[in-house]
């Protein structure tokens, strides 16, 4: 196969984003469906040879099916190409190739059981469904992993660094930057643990679903209860009640998950971006790096505009997949088959996502002295503070009292002191409020930061 040089690629996946997703073809290419479709033929050829009611000679064949799946490489992909030129039939080109393979070993007496009973869905959606769930273990959850940990580290070690709140873009009640990063921490791992556990579905009931050619063949042997073990010996849960194809449903949920992580990720980089341009965070300079063409004095946070741009890519594939995938046309259409294609372009796109959120995030450090002159400047946060106390010592009319003296003016953290001084509260209250400061006033905000130790 001709390699393509990247800079020819159509897609930036296989173009300017080839240094990420390259690993990611060994799950999500043209090979890898072959690849998987292949093993499935061979999984279920040794799975009916265990069956005594269809092969009752005492030898096992495992060892040289491995094999087969051991040698299989990008060679033996182009053979199944070679065949499928052909044939014009992508899963039978992956049959004549498992008979092929048999032959070279002298176990041509089996090429009658290859696809025995199958439709080629029964192949197809078994291999996604592996496919998939490979990706996601030794893919996915790792990334994921590696930009969690890197910020909850971030959210442990500043969970005491005050910062003042902002609630419709104005000054509000102060916060600590790790108790903000914490949040997000808690929000991906919330959906990470659906994404980690969910169980793909398969079905392998042949040409609509009954198992019409299995009974008809071996009418004494259990089909569900046989195909149900094989579809859980491949990793994956039984769909008993199809038509041709597996229903999507649970592939659909996976992808509205990913779309889900995503969003939040979004919403991360969203807040980094704000505290960069706000100061609140300084993006590390890194030497030969240039920020504009023009501007020498640029640090633009590009990383996390690149990971926004790549996540609306991805969800777009996600939504379009899942608002598509769940309708065929009475026992099937093709439509399916052409739009699961794109599986890998979405998933792609989501790790190329958090790879430069990872990126982003690392060139970012706290601001502190913005941080810490921003929350003297804004003494009028103190408010909420002052009107809380008031109504604890049952002022009624505590907030009118407080928005009377603070709202829409300048104050100073004098004028505020003068005002609690004159207060007729508990002693022990008034010393409370004439020591607050903003900085001083973050609540609980440290403590969850820390959430996994409440």
């Amino acid at each position: 196969m001709k390699e393509i040089n990247s800079l020819l690629a159509i897609s930036p996946i296989d173009g300017r984003y080839r240094n990420i997703t390259e690993n990611i073809s060994e799950y999500f290419s043209e090979y890898a469906f072959i690849k998987y479709r292949v093993f499935v033929e061979l999984d279920w050829l040794n799975y009916l040879l265990h069956m005594k009611e269809i092969y009752n000679e005492n030898k096992d064949y495992t060892s040289i099916f491995e094999k087969i799946k051991c040698k299989f490489d990008l060679k033996e992909a182009e053979r199944v190409k070679e065949i499928e030129n052909k044939t014009n039939h992508d899963v039978k080109a992956i049959e004549y190739y498992v008979r092929e393979k048999l032959e070279e070993y002298s176990l041509e007496k089996f090429c009658y059981l290859v696809h025995f009973a199958c439709t080629s869905e029964d192949i197809n959606n078994t291999a996604y469904g592996k496919m998939i769930t490979d990706f996601i273990n030794n893919i996915l959850l790792k990334n994921i992993d590696e930009m969690i940990n890197i910020v909850k580290e971030e959210s442990v070690k500043l969970s005491n660094i005050p910062m003042l709140g902002h609630t419709h873009g104005q000054n509000a009640t102060p916060t600590t930057v790790g108790k903000e990063l914490a949040i997000f921490v808690y929000r991906w791992n919330s959906i990470y643990d659906y994404i980690k556990n969910i169980k793909l579905k398969a079905k392998f009931s042949g040409a609509v679903g009954n198992f019409n050619g299995h009974v008809i063949s071996y009418p004494e042997i259990d089909w569900i209860d046989k195909c149900k073990n094989f579809i859980n010996e491949e990793g994956l849960e039984f769909n008993p009640l199809t038509t041709q194809i597996e229903s999507h449903d649970m592939i659909c949920m996976l992808f509205n998950f990913m779309k889900l992580f995503n969003n939040v990720t979004m919403d991360f980089n969203s807040d980094m971006w704000l505290y960069i341009s706000r100061g609140d965070f300084k993006q590390k300079t890194v030497s030969g790096e240039v920020g504009s063409s023009i501007m020498p004095h640029k640090v633009n946070p590009i990383n996390h505009e690149n990971s926004m741009a790549n996540i609306r890519i991805a969800n777009s594939i996600f939504d379009s997949l899942t608002t598509n995938l769940q309708i065929s046309r009475m026992q099937r259409d093709l439509s399916d088959s052409s739009m699961l294609r794109n599986i890998g372009v979405g998933f792609a796109h989501s790790i190329v996502s958090i790879k430069q959120t990872i990126k982003g995030f690392s060139k970012m450090e706290v601001n502190k002295v913005k941080l810490e002159k921003e929350l003297e400047e804004a003494p009028e946060v103190l408010a909420e503070a002052i009107q809380t106390i008031l109504r604890k010592n049952k002022y009624n009319n505590a907030y009118e009292l407080l928005k009377e003296l603070t709202r829409g003016k300048e104050i100073s953290l004098e004028e505020i002191r003068k005002f609690v001084n004159n207060l007729d509260i508990n002693e022990n209250d008034k010393k409370v409020l004439m020591n607050l400061t903003p900085s001083k006033y973050i609540g609980l905000a440290e403590k969850l930061a820390n959430y996994e130790n409440l």
